[in-house]
């Protein structure tokens, strides 16, 4: 019998990556839950189990790379890997930005990921058949105002993206980007405006069905299941109201 595909999840804690999770455990994968707050990926995983999925939670910081080497032992193969983990901070112009944000973005959305998929690549070779998911973001692809740390860090994965999948190709490793736009989750807007729930608001205020977390997982679950040979290179999600980053419908 063939053993249960494996699949790893950064950031798996809220949001995406909590609902990627539950996405690729319906989808039959066993998967592992990474993220820096252990609670709650023990209580997810939990979950999962208890609905008969298979799940294990493994506490990570995608920035330590001696935990990374460390926790990328457990794996002789492993057939998909989700690059998750990552954030904004702040929304000053470039003139005032603070550069500790941007260090700190830069280092979870692009040195993060980097660790991770030098980590598991070859485990991902080994299996013969790999996927690597990378979430960036429309960020990725163009710049607005008050962005300028988020989007030069989301830039900095898109590249990786393009550039890995160059290197490796012929390689049984597919490597897929999914860049949304927005997202309404319980913390990416908070955690940016640093816990003010007003500001927060305002990002999504008379936007009518945001995406969700469950859109943007329903899209890696699909992109990840398609046959071997079918790589979806860059896939670019917005709700219908959002035409690009600084044009988005609002009824107000």
């Amino acid at each position: 019998m063939a053993a249960t595909p494996i699949a790893v999840v950064t950031g798996a804690s809220s949001g995406i990556g909590a609902a990627t999770a539950r996405t690729l455990a319906a989808e039959g994968f066993r998967v592992v839950l990474t993220a820096r707050r252990t609670d709650r990926i023990e209580a997810l995983a939990a979950e999962l189990n208890e609905a008969g999925h298979q799940a294990t939670a493994y506490s990570l910081d995608v920035t330590d790379r001696a935990a990374v080497d460390e926790f990328a032992t457990a794996f002789r193969t492993l057939a998909v890997l989700v690059n998750n983990a990552g954030g904004a901070l702040g929304a000053d112009p470039v003139a005032t930005g603070d550069p500790a944000d941007w260090r700190q973005m830069y280092e979870t959305n692009v040195i993060g990921t980097l660790n991770v998929t030098q980590a598991l690549l070859p485990a991902l070779t080994a299996s013969g058949d790999g996927t690597i998911v990378i979430l960036s973001s429309t960020a990725a692809l163009a710049a607005y105002e008050g962005g300028g740390g988020y989007v030069a860090a989301k830039h900095g994965e898109h590249v990786l993206a393009e550039t890995l999948r160059l290197e490796i190709v012929g390689t049984p490793v597919r490597v897929i980007e999914v860049a949304p736009g927005m997202v309404r989750t319980e913390e990416f807007a908070t955690t940016r405006f640093r816990g003010d729930t007003e500001k927060a608001a305002k990002v999504y205020a008379g936007v009518d069905a945001p995406l969700t977390a469950e859109d943007v997982a329903d899209t890696i679950g699909w992109a990840v299941t398609r046959p071997s040979h079918v790589n979806i290179d860059l896939l670019v999600v917005r709700p219908r109201a959002q035409a690009s980053n600084t044009k988005v419908h609002r009824e107000l």
